[in-house]
């Protein structure tokens, strides 16, 4: 009796033991769901990561493919019928609102880019985030100046700079300084000449940044081949041509000489003109921050900067002040 009653209890203790170990893993995989949502988290963070640092390397692959050459300034690639340009993240090359030649067709060539009044010696900053592909002199042309790939597809193409302070290769984030305005190669005074190309074709810069408002036209521009030519003259005729004269130098980058200069007196005013200081940006700081620390008001540093007053600085960014 004893006996039988030792196995009934032994077998009932290993049915409720077999029972329970179910519950006792759906318990262990519940509490396990939510370790997995976050490592799962952390993977796509870290895909996506990994993939933006890719395409900082490769900028525009998918369009451009393994195409990458330091020769030229610009070749034309397959140019599709359709494409989207994504204008987000963007920062003003340059502070000017001045555009004193259009795009388009100009002393019988075409004029494949704007140009932006600017001075001798003017930051000038990278458009969008990317890659410098050329850094070169053309003394027929261009001057000095830099080619530089982006992952929304397009190239810039920054003229007739005085100085250039980046290297082929570089990676460069949007607004970070790559060279100084001036009147290098074919041209007739101190500017900027800007331009925006898709596999190699000149787009109008103009359909894709207004320099009077210091913005882009939107957070995208569908470029399309049946409907780019008219766009385009609309966009020249709304962002268009300032003009050579009449302008002042708070129009371009705020200032003291409230005129139109000649270009001797634009590079005397850069060679002796007030000194122009800037600041290397600490971990931490803010625009406000650093406005306050060097007791400048916080609208020159935007107007000398380009900047909008609740930019981002990051860590080690050169801010000019005065």
């Amino acid at each position: 009796m004893t006996l039988k009653r030792t196995i009934k209890t032994i077998t009932l203790s290993l049915l409720f033991a077999l029972a329970a170990e179910p519950v006792v893993g759906q318990d262990l995989l519940a509490r396990q769901a939510p370790i997995d949502r976050r490592a799962k988290k952390l993977d796509s963070i870290e895909v996506k990561s990994f993939a933006e640092r890719e395409n900082m390397q490769s900028p525009a692959a998918d369009l451009y493919g393994d195409e990458w050459d330091n020769t030229y300034a610009h070749r034309a690639t397959e140019l599709p019928d359709r494409f989207t340009i994504d204008l987000r993240h963007f920062c003003m090359p340059t502070p000017s609102r001045v555009v004193t030649s259009n795009f388009g067709a100009r002393w019988g060539r075409q004029h494949k880019g704007l140009d932006i009044k600017v001075y001798v010696g003017d930051t000038i900053r990278a458009a969008f985030s990317g890659k410098v592909r050329i850094v070169k002199y053309n003394a027929g042309g261009y001057g000095k100046y830099i080619v530089i790939r982006h992952p929304n597809g397009l190239e810039t193409i920054y003229g007739h700079l005085s100085k250039q302070i980046v290297h082929e290769n570089q990676v460069v984030r949007a607004g970070e300084p790559i060279g100084l305005g001036g009147n290098t190669g074919r041209s007739t005074g101190s500017h900027l000449h800007f331009e925006t190309r898709l596999c190699g074709e000149a787009l109008n810069p103009a359909l894709l940044f207004d320099f009077r408002n210091q913005d882009v036209t939107g957070d995208q521009y569908v470029f399309n081949r049946d409907t780019y030519d008219r766009e385009s003259a609309e966009a020249t005729r709304e962002r268009g041509k300032v003009g050579n004269g009449g302008y002042t130098r708070d129009m371009v980058q705020g200032g003291e000489l409230g005129r139109s200069e000649t270009a001797d007196e634009v590079i005397n005013y850069a060679m002796n003109g007030p000194e122009r200081l800037y600041y290397k940006v600490k971990n931490g700081e803010t625009l406000e921050g650093i406005a306050n620390k060097l007791h400048v008001d916080i609208n020159k540093l935007c107007r000398l900067n380009g900047f909008r007053k609740n930019q981002r600085v990051r860590t080690g960014q050169i801010v000019r002040y005065s």
